[in-house]
């Protein structure tokens, strides 16, 4: 059986007030009565003042990032994004950023060739990403070469030469 009446309708809820009747046990947890007077008094009385213009969303933004601890992972993003002028087009075109955990910035090269090179610029670097990028505290920076495919499938391999045994 379908019944096509509207919810609030068939609950005999007032539409305009169900917001409020929603909202308002989260906006009392932890407050008393007499303070939630007190701030709609306030703000009854403030309304329309200079400073009671709502926030930007930038800026609202801003302190969620911060309040969830994503700022580390934006400042990666960015600084992925902006590679090529960081290290430059060359360097960039043979490099790439891998990981950041705990401090440690992780950047893959295309071969060893290039992870040598970039192990020796890693100070510069350090300075340049330092500078760019405020805010994110690098520790140390790894470099790491290609990685190539591995034989092995598990801890529980046969010891020896495994699957390459048969080539001559």
């Amino acid at each position: 059986m379908r019944n096509d009446t509207p919810i609030d309708l068939l609950l005999h809820l007032n539409v305009s007030k169900l917001p409020e009747q929603t909202f308002r046990p989260f906006a009392m947890r932890g407050m008393s009565v007499r303070r939630l007077r007190e701030r709609s008094k306030e703000a009854w009385w403030n309304f329309g003042k200079p400073g009671r213009d709502p926030n930007r969303l930038g800026g609202v933004l801003e302190q969620i990032a911060e309040q969830s601890h994503w700022v580390p992972h934006l400042k990666i993003a960015q600084l992925e994004r902006n590679w090529n002028d960081v290290v430059g087009p060359a360097i960039a075109s043979h490099s790439h950023v891998v990981s950041y955990n705990r401090g440690i910035l992780t950047i893959q090269a295309s071969s060893t060739v290039w992870a040598t090179q970039l192990s020796y610029l890693i100070p510069q670097l350090q300075d340049t990403i330092a500078e760019r990028l405020e805010g994110l505290p690098i520790e140390r920076i790894e470099v790491t070469g290609p990685h190539s495919y591995s034989f092995r499938r598990g801890k529980f391999d046969i010891p020896g030469r495994g699957v390459r045994d048969t080539y001559f």
